[in-house]
């Protein structure tokens, strides 16, 4: 069988990081981990607005798991381009960040402090959804700190006006999360659907 390589961006360390979703667990994907911070030890030291270590069309596959709300709205596109700079000319990306719209609804509501749910981290508030994780900021990992953010239709529109030709996406409100899955080549809606109920959650 041949082996596959998928991008994981920003996972943390590997005893508590962000897992890959069940479709990227199969033995056919080789996991390549790049993360900014060494003390979580990646296979690649770096930033994804400078993937400079990962090689031109090199991957088939990129996931990420709540990075892109961690740079500035125009740092955004710059993000995007390595992206899909990286991909393979079939190759996709899988991202999932904090879902606004949702978020917003309880800040709405005067939750703006109250738990929403509860992670491996402990409590997670509106506040740390909207600015980042309060207790990371407080501990010194500034680069934690959430810098911009999406609903649905903001995240579609950024990933196509930055190149990703085929885009899936999906809102769960209860868990307070946009999905996406965008493809570096055009995909007929037959593909692109399939594809989407392997990679995205259910």
């Amino acid at each position: 069988m041949t082996s596959k390589t998928i991008l994981h961006v920003g996972p943390g360390h590997r005893r508590n990081g962000a897992k890959l979703p069940s479709a990227f667990r199969a033995s056919e994907w080789k996991e390549l981990r790049l993360d900014i911070d060494p003390a979580n030890e990646p296979d690649i030291v770096g930033s994804m607005l400078d993937m400079a270590s990962v090689a031109d069309a090199s991957v088939d596959a990129i996931f990420s798991a709540h990075n892109i709300e961690h740079v500035y709205a125009h740092e955004v596109p710059l993000v995007l381009k390595e992206f899909l700079r990286v991909l393979t000319p079939e190759g996709f990306l899988v991202a999932t960040c904090p879902d606004l719209q949702a978020v917003c609804a309880l800040v709405v509501a005067g939750k703006l402090t109250d738990a929403a749910y509860k992670s491996l981290a402990g409590p997670i508030t509106p506040l740390d959804m909207l600015y980042g994780h309060g207790v990371a900021l407080a501990a010194g990992h500034h680069y934690m700190a959430h810098k911009s953010g999406f609903t649905e239709k903001s995240l579609v529109e950024i990933l196509a006006a930055n190149g990703f030709a085929t885009i899936a996406s999906k809102r769960r409100p209860a868990s307070f999360d946009l999905w996406a899955l965008g493809c570096k080549s055009p995909m007929p809606e037959e593909a692109i659907r399939e594809l989407a109920g392997k990679v995205l959650p259910q």
